[in-house]
């Protein structure tokens, strides 16, 4: 009998070892998805304030004005000569 319930105990202290290894995973997972966020985040918003600065007037504009005015200015042929030119 004390050997059953000895393999019983070892066998809880590796599934509470193993449940915690998975929480841990579960985390590090979590912090690199949250970090990944955090970066697009930081890249779009500093994207938007150098637009801002180069064009204040679009501070003024509505999400939709300003939308328009993106689709517009994307679609001149030499806005997309430019931006293939710089990518390449």
């Amino acid at each position: 009998m004390n050997e059953i319930e000895a393999k019983i105990k070892e066998t809880e202290r590796e599934l509470e070892q193993e449940t915690h290894n998975l929480a841990r995973l579960k985390n590090r997972k979590t912090y690199y998805e949250s970090g990944e966020r955090q970066k697009r985040a930081h890249h779009l918003i500093t994207r938007g304030a150098a637009v801002e600065s180069l064009a204040p007037s679009v501070k003024e504009m509505s999400e939709v004005e300003f939308y328009e005015l993106a689709e517009k200015i994307f679609a001149l042929p030499e806005v997309k000569n430019l931006i293939a030119t710089e990518v390449e």
